[in-house]
């Protein structure tokens, strides 16, 4: 399904900002649901929620990684209306209310099913949240069971996919495993379409460490090249990642077992830890090359991959 096929966004402090306000805009001109804090009276379609995660989907592991995750009970209560009910998950929610709908937005869109929402009500405001499933990744833990290790690895996985560095409109697919040993789902024009083999990400954000893994599944730009999405390449030395608090891993192949097609990691095990991930794919065309005569969006000012003979001074 395309809504397999899914948006990244911004996981640096300073540029992430500037990505969200003009995200901002973008939900401004289509005016697709509400945002944190809004109170929606009603539930979107399928349809809306499949195009609402091509443009809006965003989440900053910083905030991740500072919010903790493991807090809010939900991993054992289910991500029903009864795990949203506890005093846990009200304590978790109160200290940060909008980032935290930010979190849970994206955390319901990989675990629950398209067609299925999670509806919230503050107790202290009475603001009541609405967040739309899309990927299914963890179909236990969605019906309102403990979620399984597998379903909270490949969520928190999902999670890091989402990641984007530069805060720039790109779409990425994913492939793998669900948290029920299913095969994610895509289509014809999804695997037409994202054909460049670009990184895997796994972890455990649930499990009191809030780690998260990205590795290089053949992803390589020369000098003239620019990506909108660095996670799966080293930063500074070959052991620092671009995305901090990822960690990075190096090749995905040093770590991750394939399927027997060849299309994505069954398992990733790193530092004795077993994972399920996820394995991400790109379009070609988006890949900017300096020189083509294409002011492409990794080179525009302001970026690292600026450049002045397709974009100006």
């Amino acid at each position: 399904m395309l809504m397999k096929t899914f948006e990244s966004r911004s996981n640096d402090g300073s540029t992430g900002l500037t990505g969200w306000r003009w995200w901002a805009g973008i939900l401004l001109v289509f005016v697709i649901g509400c945002g944190p804090g809004e109170e929606i009276s009603e539930t979107e379609t399928a349809e809306q929620a499949q195009q609402e995660l091509l443009l809006t989907n965003g989440l900053s592991l910083n905030g991740l990684s500072l919010n903790g995750l493991s807090l809010n009970g939900l991993s054992l209560n289910g991500l029903s209306l009864n795990g949203l009910s506890t005093t846990s998950f009200h304590n978790w929610f109160q200290v940060n209310a909008a980032l935290r709908a930010q979190v849970m937005k994206y955390l319901v869109e990989c675990a629950v099913p398209a067609g299925s929402t999670r509806t919230y009500t503050a107790p202290s405001t009475g603001t009541t949240y609405t967040w739309t499933g899309v990927l299914g990744l963890a179909p236990s833990w969605s019906s309102g069971q403990a979620a399984s290790t597998a379903e909270l690895q490949v969520v928190s996985a999902c999670l890091a996919a989402h990641a984007n560095k530069y805060g720039l409109h790109v779409t990425v697919s994913l492939r793998g495993l669900d948290g029920a040993n299913n095969v994610i789902a895509t289509t014809s024009q999804e695997t037409t379409s994202h054909t460049l083999r670009e990184a895997c990400f796994f972890g455990n954000l649930f499990e009191g460490s809030l780690a998260v893994f990205g590795g290089n599944d053949g992803l390589s730009l020369t000098a003239q090249q620019s990506s909108p999405r660095v996670c799966g390449l080293p930063g500074t030395s070959s052991t620092t990642s671009q995305c901090s608090p990822m960690v990075y891993v190096g090749n995905c192949s040093t770590y991750c077992t394939r399927d027997s097609s060849n299309t994505y990691y069954t398992t990733c095990t790193y530092n004795g830890v077993t994972y399920r991930p996820v394995t991400t794919r790109m379009k070609p065309s988006d890949i900017a090359t300096c020189g083509n005569g294409v002011c492409e969006q990794t080179e525009t000012s302001g970026l690292p991959a600026y450049c002045s003979a397709d974009c100006g001074s």
